[in-house]
């Protein structure tokens, strides 16, 4: 079975000046192909791109939800390293309201965690 890895960068904000590019559009078109051209050459092979909310602080005491754009990118795992790399599972122990913290295979579950097991 063939197995992934996957890279995730933000996508570019503005667009970068080149010669011959005089509109805005043409600088971020520059921008973004430049960026997956430079992954491509270390075998990474764009997937999709994606906008997904993130909770930050804004000021002392409020929070506030901002979006961010990101590029997904993936290439394939060769055998050796799907087997050296350890695997990593989603807590089922993780706070209502929160995203659930990545553990490694092996890892001990939290005390009194009341999870059901399959």
């Amino acid at each position: 079975m063939q197995t992934f890895e996957y890279k995730v960068v933000p996508a570019p904000n503005r667009g970068e000046k080149a010669p011959g590019l005089k509109t805005p559009g043409d600088r971020f078109a520059h921008a973004l192909a430049q960026l997956m051209n430079d992954l491509a050459r270390d075998g990474w092979e764009y997937v999709r791109a994606d906008t997904l909310p993130s909770e930050e602080r804004a000021g002392i005491t409020r929070r506030t939800t901002v979006y961010h754009s990101v590029l997904v990118f993936r290439r394939p795992r060769g055998e050796k390293q799907a087997e050296e790399a350890p695997r990593r599972l989603l807590a089922v122990d993780a706070p209502t309201g929160r995203a659930p913290r990545l553990r490694h295979e092996g890892e001990a579950r939290a005390p009194g965690s009341d999870a059901k097991r399959d």
